[in-house]
């Protein structure tokens, strides 16, 4: 009876498990599609008829994945001595291809990792005969240089003489390690991760982006499929087919990381939110951009007609109006030079004019000197002739006076002698003067 209620029992459990396991598997899996993070918001906004361009750019999705495929993934072992140099040093690497460097010489048959590292994940680091020289604090760091993915575990390692003191604790930020000399011990070191552990030969399959459309009022669930691109290069486009040629995708996407959306002819219509949605399942990559689009009215560009001009023969006795004239200047960056131009030119004929005034001044002046100096010159010469008669008729003058003067002074020689004793010949002196 037990047999038979427990088998019931278990039928039952069964049953119910199977359809909580599917929906299970299918929440998890809708949430799977959708649990990618918003990582930008933008709100862009065109007029109709004109085209946008909706930027989706991510560095990380760009397809680098080369043919060797050794140099994508890699773990290096390094140690820190605290004594007596304190100085760093690389013990060991390897890479994905599977081949280890050893950097010191006294370390080759002694320190090694596990050929199969890179695919059931254990990188933990082997030393055998342990000595003195080992004692210190290992790093394993771990580079995913296609991901961009960098982790770190950290082992203290000390070498005790004594059985009795080997033992293995956390001091709380790191696993120290207390082993004995000449032993082996193993330092931890696991991650199996796929993106550690699985390179599939499909991995384009898995790096895909895709372009979703929610109208106004929808629900984000209920969006609109517009595009999805590989990284093999398949592309699928959703809707009519006037929808697919207004709307696409550069095919360098993957090998520029640009995921840019152009839409053109821009209408009412393809107003609403447009989401880029990254996913690079490899390396655990989930990204989305949202971008809510507005159409604005079209720019309307209205040209007035020619307007002419008045004719000649029109009405007189009609008041006239008064004309303008529309003097377009053509649009240049060097457009300022004129006017300065003008000033200059200006300038430099007003200078020209008033040195031409000067000149002529000058010159109106010499020619008024000199010719006073040649009648000056002349005149002397014909006055040369006039001064030599001149000069006779004055010495005639001057011997007259001189006579004049002469018979005075004898008169009054003559008053003075009168009234002396001496009698003086008036006759006589004046023969003699006379001679």
């Amino acid at each position: 009876m037990k047999t038979k209620r427990e088998d019931s029992i278990l039928q039952a459990l069964l049953l119910i498990h199977i359809p909580v396991a599917c929906l299970f598997a299918a929440v998890s899996a809708q949430s799977d599609s959708s649990s990618s993070v918003v990582v930008a918001g933008y709100n862009v906004s065109a007029p109709a008829g004109s085209r946008v361009l909706l930027q989706c750019v991510s560095g990380r999705m760009v397809w680098t994945r080369d043919r060797v495929r050794d140099r994508q993934r890699v773990v290096h072992w390094d140690m820190y001595r605290a004594r007596p140099d304190y100085a760093m040093e690389r013990v060991l690497d390897m890479y994905s291809a599977g081949d280890q460097r050893i950097y010191n010489s006294y370390n080759l048959g002694r320190v090694s990792l596990s050929p199969r590292a890179f695919k059931d994940g254990n990188f933990s680091l082997i030393i055998k005969d342990v000595t003195m020289n080992d004692r210190g604090l290992y790093s394993c760091n771990l580079h995913h240089l296609y991901c961009h993915l960098y982790e770190t575990i950290r082992v203290q390692l000390n070498v005790t003489k004594s059985r009795r003191k080997e033992q293995r604790f956390w001091d709380g930020q790191k696993a120290v390690y207390v082993v004995l000399l000449g032993s082996t011990v193993v330092l931890p070191c696991v991650n199996r991760r796929n993106v550690w552990t699985d390179w599939s030969n499909e991995e384009e399959d898995q790096q895909v982006v895709h372009w979703d459309r929610q109208s106004p009022g929808v629900r984000h669930d209920r969006a609109d499929r517009l595009v999805d691109l590989y990284a093999s290069g398949e592309q699928r486009s959703y809707g009519p087919l006037f929808l697919q040629r207004k709307m696409n995708i550069s095919n360098q996407a993957f090998s520029e990381g640009d995921f840019s959306l152009s839409i053109s002819d821009l209408q009412p219509t393809d107003q609403g939110m447009y989401s880029c949605h990254l996913h690079h399942h490899y390396c655990g990559l989930h990204e989305r951009r949202e971008f809510q689009v507005t159409v604005e009215a079209p720019v309307i560009q209205t040209t007035l007609p020619a307007k002419a001009l008045p004719s000649e023969d029109k009405d007189t006795t009609k008041a006239e109006s008064p004309r303008v004239i529309n003097v377009i200047l053509p649009d240049q960056r060097h457009h300022f030079l004129l006017p300065l131009g003008y000033v200059l030119t200006s300038f430099l004929l007003l200078a020209f004019i008033i040195l031409i005034i000067i000149l002529i001044t000058r010159r109106r002046k010499s020619k008024e000197y000199y010719p006073q100096a040649s009648m000056r010159s002349s005149r002397s010469q014909s006055s040369s002739e006039e001064f030599e008669m001149d000069v006779t008729e004055v010495n005639e003058c001057t011997q007259e006076e001189r006579r004049f003067d002469y018979k005075n002074n004898l008169l009054k020689e003559k008053v003075h002698m009168s009234t002396q004793p001496k009698v003086i010949d008036l006759d006589k002196e004046m023969e003699k003067f006379s001679k």
